[in-house]
């Protein structure tokens, strides 16, 4: 049974945000993502009907993991924001396959926690080949309205996923967008007369 955490390589990506609009950002945005290309578990056996025994064996090493490095690289969890998480799976593997290691409280709730968020973790999973761009859409830890923490990170690796691997991914950002004013979801709420 494949339960063994069998990564082939690891990436961080930081990305500083210093002029926006053609204006100086006083405190420069600072977007962060850790990831790892690995062997899918599942590749390889044809349709698996129990994924629960990777899943627990996999996504806390890789949660606390990739958590480790990103905060670590952002400079704590108290410096994070917002943040999300994103998973492709090769070709030869299910959409099934890429959601199973991140849509599991073993994998969220352990970045969630080091940062003292609240949110849910806003998510992309699909199936494609080596070199396609994962985009890791970002929101507020706290709260899901706050529109200025409405990012994106965006993440290629070359020769990955190959048609037998994952890439799982997460990401933060240490502030929202620069200049951000076109408001939050409460005020659109107020003003139209509608709630949640």
């Amino acid at each position: 049974m494949g339960t063994t955490l069998a990564i082939r390589k690891r990436i961080t990506v930081i990305e500083t945000l210093e002029i926006e609009g053609g204006r100086p950002v006083e405190t420069p945005l600072r977007i962060a993502t850790a990831a790892v290309v690995m062997a899918n578990p599942w590749a390889g056996r044809g349709f698996v009907e129990d994924l629960i025994p990777e899943i627990h064996a996999i996504a806390p090493l890789l949660g606390a993991q990739l958590t480790d490095e990103l905060v670590g690289v952002l400079g704590g969890g108290d410096a994070i924001e917002a943040f999300g998480k994103a998973a492709v799976v090769g070709t030869d593997g299910e959409l099934e396959h890429a959601s199973a290691l991140i849509h599991t409280l073993r994998f969220g709730n352990l970045f969630r926690d080091r940062v003292k968020g609240a949110s849910y973790l806003p998510f992309t999973n699909r199936r494609a080949g080596a070199g396609t761009t994962l985009q890791i859409p970002l929101m507020h830890k706290d709260d899901s309205g706050i529109r200025s923490h409405y990012l994106t990170a965006d993440l290629c690796i070359a020769d990955a996923p190959g048609p037998g691997e994952l890439v799982v991914a997460i990401s933060g950002s240490t502030g929202g967008r620069p200049f951000a004013r076109i408001g939050d979801r409460y005020r659109d709420m107020a003003e139209m007369g509608t709630q949640a």
